[in-house]
């Protein structure tokens, strides 16, 4: 074999690890006090799954310890009541001094999340702050010598006035010009993506249901397009895309940093254990091959599965504590086609 020949295979050998990474994630929760130790997390998930990252909701130096030296990808996340404070320069730097370098590289943090779902809360203090604290951790971050960690912002569906159809898409009036236009212009000068939280089962109606959960189904046309949707996720994926677009954002990246589907509620038709498995199943097989969506072809989404357990210790519905894929001793729930050899 030639010195060429041998460059050209070990090229195409690196080309495809690299096209048959997972981009498959999970979100660890821990409010609970049934839960096993992080240390045991990162070796479950690294020897038993395909799951190569993790996002959870602050900055646990217990966690970001444990998954140091695993190659899983870590995204850390600002807390709500920090983002005012981290709009300011020097607080950032000391964030990021305490926060992020003790454990960067050796923990791939990947994502610095601020904030989760700010605009639910409607708190106009925490939302004015917002854009400006991500430039903040950013210019925060360079200063540090950090290059390879991206700041982005996590949003439900709520942040659109129109989702249907897809290609209708937009940004609740006046956000549209004061939020989500200074964010992606950032978020495009960084090379960041835009994380989304697209939960068909929020939009669940029985009628539905095999719309809502990947089933086959003859699917809904987009009258403005012509293109049929036979999956709720991929026209919520698409109604954003379709308001970043309307904008002149449309080739930011998305990133779904959350979605999944529980297994138990108060009642509730929709929750069961089965519709879980079908759902995270069928959205595991989707984002992963890179079909991509009708507007969007041929991409592949970096997606955040919703949760790894369930969280005994969370407030609300029944259903809020329960949206977990593995028992606390690790053992599935369900098959979500995450298990590494197929098993469960």
């Amino acid at each position: 074999m030639t010195f060429f020949q041998r460059i050209f295979l070990l090229s195409t050998i690196l080309f495809h690890l690299f096209t048959a990474s997972y981009s498959i994630g999970i979100n660890y929760g821990t409010l609970g006090n049934n839960l096993p130790p992080p240390a045991q997390v990162a070796n479950f998930l690294k020897t038993r799954t395909t799951i190569d990252r993790i996002k959870i909701f602050d900055t646990n130096p217990d966690i970001l310890q444990a998954f140091a030296n695993t190659g899983i990808f870590v995204t850390v996340t600002v807390g709500n009541g920090e983002i005012p404070a981290l709009a300011d320069l020097n607080n950032a730097r000391q964030w990021v001094a305490t926060r992020i370098a003790p454990f960067h590289p050796q923990t791939r943090i990947n994502y610095i999340a601020v904030g989760n779902e700010i605009m639910a809360t409607a708190d106009k203090n925490l939302i004015s702050h917002l854009v400006p604290s991500m430039r903040i951790i950013h210019q925060a971050l360079v200063l540090a010598g950090i290059n390879d960690i991206k700041v982005t912002s996590p949003h439900s569906l709520g942040i659109l006035s129109i989702s249907e159809p897809p290609s209708a898409g937009r940004f609740r009036r006046g956000y549209d010009r004061i939020v989500f236009g200074p964010m992606l212009k950032f978020l495009r000068e960084t090379n960041a993506p835009f994380m989304v939280n697209p939960y068909p089962y929020f939009a669940y109606s029985p009628k539905m249901a095999n719309y809502d959960l990947f089933k086959r189904n003859g699917g809904i046309l987009d009258k403005y397009t012509g293109l049929r949707y036979t999956s709720m996720f991929d026209a919520m994926m698409d109604a954003l895309h379709s308001a970043m677009k309307a904008i002149g954002y449309g080739d930011v990246n998305l990133v779904v940093g959350e979605t999944g589907w529980p297994t138990s509620c108060d009642g509730y038709e929709a929750c069961s254990v089965a519709n879980a498995a079908t759902f995270n199943w069928h959205l595991v097989q989707h984002v992963s091959s890179r079909r991509g969506t009708p507007l969007m072809p041929n991409r592949r989404f970096e997606t955040y599965l919703f949760s790894m357990f369930n969280e005994n210790l969370k407030p609300g519905p029944n259903a809020e504590r329960n949206w977990g894929m593995f028992q606390p001793d690790f053992t599935p729930i369900y098959d979500a086609g995450i298990m590494r050899n197929g098993r469960v």
